[in-house]
């Protein structure tokens, strides 16, 4: 059975394919526990996987690495980005966007979900939907990160979104700044 906190996250989700993989996590969550990475079998869902990764954390170093990026990944970053520490990726002027996604993710241990342009200056005319998911192997310390992120072209996602996420047909990465799920349930 979903907590209200889930269920709240869960309506926040704009695209059929989050939904689908926060489903899936939330179903491999047990007695309040993070799942592990274990716990994931990409055969699940397998029309997501080119647009998943795995992002490996280290806590105590405060960095995250990029363990596993699915294929159609490499065409919105412009290469592949196994392997890779989240710092070195480039994001434009959404660099601190991001790594306070992942430290949030990483440090609440909650998910977190969003809509921002990019992945980065080279790609404004696209929308990214998308979703950090925390994994543990110990059921409260995250130390892997499931990612979905999902692109549309701007005017595409402000259809899909609605106009609540958008300001006067511009995009504003404020107003979609992640939406995380509380910790009331």
């Amino acid at each position: 059975m979903a907590t209200a906190a889930e269920l709240a996250f869960r309506a926040q989700l704009v695209i059929p394919e989050q939904r689908q993989l926060f489903d899936y996590w939330a179903s491999r969550t047990k007695n309040g526990e993070l799942p592990a990475r274990g716990d994931i079998n990409p055969c699940d869902f397998p029309r997501l996987l080119p647009l998943i990764s795995l992002i490996d954390v280290d806590t105590e170093h405060k960095s995250f690495r990029v363990r596993l990026a699915g294929t159609q990944l490499r065409e919105y970053y412009g290469c592949d980005i196994t392997g890779v520490q989240l710092n070195d990726v480039d994001y434009g002027s959404k660099t601190d966007y991001w790594l306070s996604t992942y430290n949030r993710v990483a440090f609440e241990g909650r998910p977190a979900q969003g809509i921002v342009r990019g992945p980065g200056e080279f790609k404004q005319h696209l929308a990214q939907f998308w979703l950090k998911l925390p994994l543990s192997q110990d059921g409260k310390k995250v130390s892997m990160i499931l990612s979905y992120d999902a692109f549309v072209p701007v005017a595409r996602a402000q259809t899909i979104a609605g106009p609540e996420r958008f300001d006067a047909g511009q995009f504003s990465p404020d107003l979609a700044a992640s939406a995380r799920m509380s910790g009331a349930g």
